[in-house]
């Protein structure tokens, strides 16, 4: 790891990185030589039916120092940026926070601004779900306005809906929401902004390494317990390595396969993050590991 700029004390501290780049580690050395309470910014991290599979902190590390918003929202919840944006606002005004997580959507969220966009009624997002599993999301795609078209990921199912279910919930596009953007709760310059940023072979080695180690403290077992109520719709079902696992726990895979699939989406996931970061995130202060 490339070396540290000089942490502050009373400056908020915002780490950012792919999975399995050691971001909770680096929060924890924070905390420790520097104060501060540290906040969990990992949209698969809140879910409490997922502590192994989702490299929650355990309670050993959790004892060093103090933890918020971790495993709070139970496997069934509805969370967006928004529902984290609100819980994490306390933070802000309290004891140092130290906000560490790999969803940069949160973070941009909290540096740049969140359009305060009304919820998307249950009828609208029906129509929507429907939509996505029959026909796949191209259609919603066309119908976006083009400047939202050219903004959002179009390859991505889940990014399409809810661009879909913007315009037909307000009548305005995602793209005009976005730009009546209010202003940021914490620009980037007041604080510690620190950008985990790994070499790709060295990442991809440390994530299978992990998932082994996941393996052996009660992945499976946690898979196993999350069986009974398992809906590959739930946001907490696309936690890392579950459908996987789920899939093996029903006779579709063999624990081997099961594990080697795992590990390429993780891989695949952390590659999707390092492109994230690397546009978005220029103004952050990168830390070189490997």
């Amino acid at each position: 790891m490339s070396k540290l700029p000089e942490i502050s004390t009373d400056r908020p501290v915002l780490i950012a990185g792919p999975t399995a780049s050691g971001k909770s580690a680096l929060a924890l050395k924070i905390a420790a030589r520097h104060g501060g309470v540290i906040v969990n910014a990992d949209a698969l991290q809140i879910y409490g039916n997922w502590r192994v599979l989702t490299a929650r902190p355990s309670k050993h590390e959790e004892s060093q120092a103090p933890h918020h918003l971790y495993g709070h929202v139970p496997y069934d919840g509805d969370y967006s940026v928004g529902h984290w944006l609100r819980e994490v606002t306390p933070f802000l005004n309290g004891a140092r926070p130290i906000i560490v997580g790999g969803t940069g959507l949160y973070f941009k969220a909290l540096t740049e601004g969140l359009a305060e966009i009304p919820p998307t009624p249950s009828g609208i997002r029906q129509t929507a779900d429907a939509r996505r599993k029959g026909e796949g999301h191209a259609g919603m795609l066309a119908e976006l306005d083009p400047e939202t078209q050219s903004r959002i990921d179009g390859l991505n199912p889940m990014r399409v809906q809810r661009a879909w279910e913007v315009q037909q919930t307000t009548g305005r596009g995602l793209a005009a929401w976005q730009d009546d953007t209010p202003a940021p709760l914490l620009a980037v310059q007041d604080a510690h902004a620190l950008l985990l940023d790994a070499e790709r072979d060295w990442l991809a080695d440390r994530i299978d390494r992990r998932f082994d180690l996941m393996i052996e403290h009660g992945a499976l077992d946690e898979a196993r317990a999350n069986l009974a109520t398992w809906d590959p719709a739930l946001l907490s079902s696309r936690a890392i390595g579950a459908p996987e696992l789920i899939a093996h726990l029903k006779g579709e895979l063999s624990l081997e396969d099961a594990i080697d699939a795992a590990k390429i989406a993780s891989r695949q996931y952390a590659k999707r993050q390092r492109t994230w970061f690397r546009a978005r995130m220029k103004d952050w202060h990168p830390i070189a590991l490997g």
